[in-house]
């Protein structure tokens, strides 16, 4: 099990990873949505933002503004880790149960096209 420091780390690793997105594609593949992953075996839920600027650091306090994620991660310690690392395949991940999302069908879409 990653602890959370580590799980942090894999989230900021995830943000510079997004900036390498060119901003043609981030144009054409990103819509402004609310982020949620939780971390199942640490019980703890890292909050961020997409947008076509980017993506907002994740932070463990839930956004001010009350709304809810339009998409929500559920996810192992380990496996954001290994994810974010190149490790794991988020389409495996996904097909296993290892991961889960809940979001829209469109959302689902434009996430597959920026993994």
């Amino acid at each position: 099990m990653a602890t959370v420091e580590e799980c942090r780390a894999a989230l900021d690793k995830l943000v510079e990873q997004f900036d390498e997105i060119s901003e043609k594609d981030r144009a054409k593949h990103v819509v402004e949505r609310r982020l949620a992953c939780r971390i199942s075996d640490l019980g703890v839920t890292f909050y961020g933002r997409v947008h076509q600027d980017g993506l907002d650091p994740f932070k463990e306090v839930p956004p001010e503004d009350g709304r809810p994620a339009e998409v929500k991660l559920t996810l192992g310690s380990e496996d954001l880790v290994s994810m974010v690392n190149g490790e794991l395949d988020m389409g495996r991940a996904l097909l296993s149960g290892r991961v889960k999302i809940d979001a829209s069908l469109g959302d689902l879409l434009r996430l597959r096209k920026l993994l």
